[in-house]
């Protein structure tokens, strides 16, 4: 983390703490104020010099959230199959934790992922944000790969975008596309808001299409992009702002 100590006041001049986040130089980011694409706290800032809590201002550079400094941890991990989406497990399974050993914090997961799914899952120390987009209210969207049994039709595909009743209600797809069919087999990607247990998993059986195997590929704006399996990396600037802003933090 780039050296944004706070003068005595409290408080870092803005084009500092640009500079220090990764927005461009020092120069640039002088420039960039100018031109009245800073904004701090709703308004735009063009005085150079102007000093900025750096833990609590919401800054946006041509639009776009910059995360505030701080000691939390944002990471994603691309889950193995197998592994539980837990921190510790009784049976000595393998978990979540395995993969951070060398993390100081303290880190837990947002939401889970079916020990039998792999893909993008979230570990953070920042409660607040977990809980946030844990919370159905905030309608985080999701984006899943399955390859399922059968061959899926359009009908198959119109039916679940406007949806199926399930044992404990109804769902549906905010959107679902067939990317290949082979071999009795078909892959579909599909989205949703949706976080009920297994429920995509339960969805496609219900429509006839049993998965064989199934992956998550987005979280709101994160995606794996080349993250292999069982790889971990940081969230970038661009994935955290869009992701403290998606959830009004």
């Amino acid at each position: 983390m780039p050296d944004l100590t706070p003068d005595d006041d409290g408080l870092v001049r803005l084009q500092k703490l640009l500079a220090g986040s990764g927005v461009g130089s020092r120069r640039r980011c002088e420039e960039l104020m100018l031109a009245g694409c800073v904004e701090v706290d709703g308004e735009v800032v063009t005085r150079l010099g102007t000093k900025v809590d750096p833990r609590t201002a919401v800054i946006r550079v041509d639009g776009s959230r910059l995360p505030p400094v701080s000691d939390h941890a944002y990471l994603v991990l691309n889950k193995p199959r197998g592994v539980v989406s837990t921190m510790s497990d009784p049976q000595g399974r393998p978990t979540l934790s395995d993969y951070v050993t060398d993390r100081p914090e303290r880190l837990f997961h947002v939401g889970r992922l079916d020990t039998d799914t792999e893909g993008l899952i979230l570990l953070t120390n920042h409660g607040e944000l977990a809980h946030r987009l844990a919370h159905p209210s905030y309608g985080v969207g999701k984006t899943y790969v399955a390859q399922v049994e059968g061959v899926v039709r359009p009908a198959t595909v119109r039916r679940l975008l406007a949806g199926i009743v399930l044992d404990d209600g109804p769902v549906r797809a905010d959107a679902m596309t067939v990317k290949q069919t082979h071999g009795g087999r078909s892959i579909v990607e599909l989205s949703l808001h949706e976080g009920r247990n297994r429920i995509v998993r339960r969805m496609l059986d219900a429509a006839g299409h049993p998965v064989q195997q199934l992956t998550r590929t987005s979280f709101r704006a994160i995606r794996l992009r080349k993250l292999r399996v069982g790889q971990l990396r940081e969230l970038t600037r661009e994935e955290l702002g869009k992701l403290l802003d998606g959830v009004l933090l």
